[in-house]
């Protein structure tokens, strides 16, 4: 009895102790917890994601992949999965288990090496979220208080929703639903029981229990936690024998891309890290663009098929690399290839491969998957023809060794029959911007060949001569000071000594042969540099410039020169077809954008684009309808609110001088240099091709009233295209391709003529009105103000523009 007594003053005695011990590290330690309130607002780091307008992922970024659920959206199948692997009284207990610290404690005392644990899922919440992982007494003591804090602050769903979005699962993924799309390509309402349990199985060890690097010992977690589901009545004895005997099929995928878009994606990162710094990365913005799904895809096809067009009339460069046989007598030449072959990309659907061996009428190739195939030389071998020069290729060859060796580094892609034919990566470069001309919204945008190859992104980073391109505007220009459609300017030789030029500048067209007095609608339809260098001499450099500011171009850099006529200043193809979108709109300035708004992680818009949109009634739009009980202040306030709640793209053209731009722009693809374009069968098309010096850089840019698409065909290291390329072979094919599927959709409608503007007689000769009797006619537009006379029979009436022969001098 005596001992009995001892021990119970012992226990009571250990149990006060117990308390004050516990009350005295609760004194000390709850002052430095963190608030627990913070966890409703947590944010979890997230990466941005890109979209198309209509929604499909075009772009992921960010470090952690992570894809937060909420409670309700998480399988039930999982939950209990989960609760097996790792507190299956989560639902009763308030934080901390005492029958498993106590299982934990004793088996530390017992054995001196931690067993079980006793950590809850609260527990780790705690630890995830506030506390680090070292393994501490103190450590655990916060833990367990925060536990007990954290479960007086959320309910149990709550709880469940932060371990599952937060807890670490290997390879850069956070939260279970983003494990899952990592680790098998779909969300997790689509997994097995089998690859839940999987799942449930890797926070204990998420490198060597994740079933892509540690395949066993995943499977091993997965069979014991499937049977702890088993032995809580969580799934039936039928259901437990399926996931042992189930394999593990894993492997790593990334973001699910719908398509290639990734020089949109790139533009759409940059802007929003402009916006919100390094946090853009992390907070889990859905970025909404203006890209177009369909005609994103067009375009990045119709680019590849031009400049495989362009590529095919040059010639083969041979291989891309030359990849030796290996020195090394310990290794095998076939896997030294293969291991170098893996590291290349498919780039544009042109398949890697390495030549083995060259035999009378074939090649052996090894492919990237490590088979080997061959190319045959009846599939197309006999007429390939070397590249020389841009100009030149050789014969074709008589046999396969003319042509390889072995360890050469070719591309292949396979015919309609299914066989391998020789190919290559152009050498050329391409880019391709896409606009709604109402409000500069990009619909789509390709920079380059391919990502892979180059980040560089052309469409809005190349600064090249726009050449012929730009004629347009200065024609323009010419309109707003008098000239016409009909002005005659002399297509002749000149020679200029202008000061601002380093030396005797003598201009030629293209072919060399002149016309003489030409009009200016003829003389922009067949692109001649002469009338343009002559018109710009009569209007002005300076005029021009302030004109090309006006219409949205940079002119900070503009040389005030006569090399301006011929598109001499280097633009990007977005800022030339920012201008196109001018004159396609009927001459209001817009601003290209490419972000249409912001949705934060919550799925609550952040942000909205609002830019310049054209609003051609807004001039003349009525006043409210009680304007006779309002004074004229009030009424043009009322007015100018409406306006600033529609941000108005400012009108910096005339309507009538965009109409007869529009009209000669028209006539410059049904009877001028863009005749290709014919084959779209559209009366409402109008543009411009270009081709500058060499030549080094061939563009096409045109529209109609609903699309605008500048397309740039040259080679980065301005290398010359070839004297056979222009702007009408190898960029209109381009645009043509990709028109014809954007404007499927668009009316063909034919603009309406605006008051003020006529349309009459003249002598084409002349460019003065034609005589009653005149058979030799054709029909101009003009502002009425401008009419030309009529002169007298044998006799030309002046009108503002004639030609001159003069030479050009220093006119600055």
């Amino acid at each position: 009895m005596s001992f009995l007594h001892f021990l119970i003053r012992i226990s009571i005695l250990g149990f006060f102790a117990g308390l004050w011990l516990a009350a005295g590290v609760y004194l000390y330690l709850s002052p430095n917890l963190p608030d627990v309130e913070t966890l409703r607002d947590v944010k979890l780091q997230t990466p941005m994601r890109v979209y198309t307008r209509e929604g499909d992922l075009i772009g992921q970024f960010g470090e952690q992949k992570r894809s937060p659920l909420v409670f309700e959206d998480i399988p039930d199948q999982f939950v209990k999965a989960l609760l097996a692997a790792e507190d299956d009284s989560f639902f009763e207990h308030r934080g901390i288990d005492v029958m498993g610290l106590a299982r934990a404690v004793s088996e530390l005392v017992l054995t001196g090496q931690k067993g079980s644990g006793g950590s809850t899922l609260t527990m780790q919440v705690a630890r995830n979220y506030f506390l680090s992982l070292e393994r501490t007494f103190m450590r655990k003591f916060n833990e367990i208080l925060l536990a007990i804090e954290i479960e007086r602050a959320l309910d149990k769903e709550e709880i469940f929703e932060l371990y599952f979005n937060r807890v670490f699962l290997g390879h850069r993924a956070y939260g279970f639903e983003a494990a899952s799309q990592v680790y098998y390509g779909k969300g997790m309402d689509q997994l097995s029981l089998a690859q839940h349990a999987m799942l449930a199985g890797i926070p204990k060890a998420p490198s060597r229990n994740n079933p892509v690097s540690g395949p066993e010992a995943g499977k091993d977690r997965r069979n014991w936690i499937a049977g702890r589901m088993l032995t809580l009545g969580y799934i039936t004895p039928e259901q437990h024998a399926e996931v042992l005997t189930a394999p593990v099929l894993a492997e790593l995928h990334g973001a699910k891309i719908s398509f290639a878009a990734h020089y949109a994606a790139e533009m759409a990162r940059q802007r929003m890290l402009n916006r919100y710094g390094m946090s853009a990365y992390n907070d889990g913005y859905h970025v909404y663009t203006t890209i177009s799904t369909e005609l994103q895809q067009v375009a990045r096809e119709a680019l590849i098929e031009g400049l495989f067009t362009y590529d095919g009339r040059h010639g083969y460069r041979g291989p891309e690399q030359r990849w030796p046989l290996t020195d090394d007598p310990d290794t095998d030449s076939l896997a030294y290839w293969g291991d170098k072959l893996r590291k290349i990309p498919e780039v544009a659907g042109q398949t890697p491969a390495v030549v083995t061996e060259v035999l009378e009428d074939r090649v052996v190739v090894l492919l990237k998957d490590g088979s080997a195939s061959e190319l045959l030389w009846e599939n197309g071998m006999a007429e390939v023809r070397p590249y020389v020069t841009e100009n030149s290729r050789e014969s074709s060859p008589e046999t396969p060794q003319e042509l390889f060796t072995p360890g050469d580094l070719i591309r292949l892609n396979s015919n309609e029959q299914g066989r391998w034919q020789l190919s290559q990566i152009p050498a050329a470069q391409s880019a391709l911007v896409s606009l709604n001309p109402d409000n500069g919204a990009i619909v789509s945008i390709v920079g380059g060949m391919g990502f892979e190859l180059s980040k560089f992104n052309r469409a809005t980073q190349a600064m090249r001569q726009p050449g012929s391109n730009f004629k347009p505007f200065l024609y323009s220009a010419a309109l707003e000071e008098g000239f016409t459609a009909a002005s005659i300017i002399n297509d002749a030789p000149v020679v200029m000594a202008d000061s601002s030029l380093e030396d005797v500048w003598r201009p030629e067209n293209d072919g060399g042969v002149f016309h003489g007095p030409t009009r200016l609608r003829w003389a922009l339809t067949k692109s001649r540099n002469l009338v343009s260098i002559r018109l710009l001499q009569q209007l002005g450099a300076r005029k021009l410039i302030t004109a090309a500011e006006r219409y949205g171009f940079d002119t900070a850099d503009f040389s005030p020169d006569l090399s301006l006529a011929l598109g001499t200043h280097a633009m990007s193809p977005l800022e030339v077809a920012t201008g196109y979108a001018m004159l396609a709109n009927g001459g209001y300035r817009v601003e290209p954008y490419l972000i249409s708004r912001i949705d934060d992680i919550s799925g609550e818009q952040v942000y909205e684009a609002k830019p310049l949109t054209v609003c051609r009634d807004c001039d003349d739009r009525p006043a409210p309808a009680d304007a006779g009980e309002l004074s004229m202040e009030e009424i043009l306030a009322a007015q100018s609110k409406e306006k600033a709640e529609l941000p108005a793209a400012p009108r910096v053209m005339e309507e009538r001088i965009n109409y007869i731009m529009n009209s000669v722009l028209q006539d410059v693809i049904t009877r001028g240099t863009g005749r290709r374009a014919l084959v779209l069968e559209r009366g409402d098309l109008a543009g411009k091709t270009g081709t500058t010096n060499g030549p080094m850089d061939a563009w096409f840019s045109g529209y109609n009233r609903d699309v605008v698409t500048t397309t740039w065909v040259g080679f980065d290291n301005y290398t010359p295209l070839g004297r056979r390329e222009f702007g009408g072979t190898a960029a209109l094919p381009i645009w043509i391709n990709y028109m014809r599927e954007a404007l499927k959709n668009s009316p063909d409608e034919k603009r309406v003529l605006p008051t003020g503007v006529v349309n009459v007689r003249i002598d084409p000769d002349t460019g003065m009105l034609a005589g009653s009797r005149q058979k030799n006619v054709v029909y101009e537009y003009f502002r009425e103000e401008y009419v030309p006379q009529q002169g007298p029979d044998g006799e030309e009436a002046g009108s503002v523009g004639q030609g001159t022969d003069d030479l050009v001098r220093d006119i600055f």
